[in-house]
């Protein structure tokens, strides 16, 4: 599995998003998480079918062991390929992960955690993408997951809460 890699964000002939602000809406949505704020995560790339989040170390996103908790790991890995399926979406949409595989393939041991998410089939309403997620570790990346994940478009559907509704009131959005 270590040399079985994702093509890099800036690849010649990657797919051409709908929407020309692909980056600015799946940056606001980023902005909106409460779950990646609250582990500190940073969208650091976005790209037509790709993105990049990290997640530097500190003991609250740790297993027993010291690694980095494999739930954090999945959770990150969700998001980057979430939303690089949500950059190929139409503007008015928004985006649910529908179901995910993960196989955690080494411990997540180092500094920080980086989850490459990309497209491998966009959909009209169901997308497939899969993310790569690597412990890094004195600046060496080491493969520590990999998931496939199948996500949906809701057409017409506003990314956040219900008009007036503030996350975190009333229940869920």
């Amino acid at each position: 599995m270590r040399n079985a890699r994702l093509p890099p964000l800036e690849t010649n002939g990657a797919p051409v998003p709908s929407d020309p602000d692909f980056a600015a809406r799946v940056s606001g949505s980023f902005a909106r998480q409460g779950a990646m704020s609250h582990l500190g995560a940073r969208l650091t790339k976005v790209a037509p079918g790709a993105v990049e989040i990290r997640l530097p170390y500190r003991s609250e996103v740790a297993q027993q062991h010291g690694f980095f908790h494999g739930g954090v790991v999945a959770t990150i890995g969700d998001s980057a390929a979430g939303y690089a399926g949500y950059s190929l979406m139409p503007a008015d949409a928004s985006v649910l992960t529908v179901e995910y595989k993960i196989n955690l393939v080494a411990p997540a041991k180092g500094q920080e955690l980086v989850a490459r998410g990309r497209v491998v089939k966009p959909g009209r309403t169901l997308t497939v993408t899969v993310a790569e997620i690597f412990a890094v570790e004195q600046g060496r990346e080491t493969l520590c997951a990999v998931m496939q994940q199948t996500l949906i478009c809701l057409p017409g559907r506003a990314d956040g809460p219900p008009s007036g509704q503030v996350i975190g009131e009333s229940g869920n959005p």
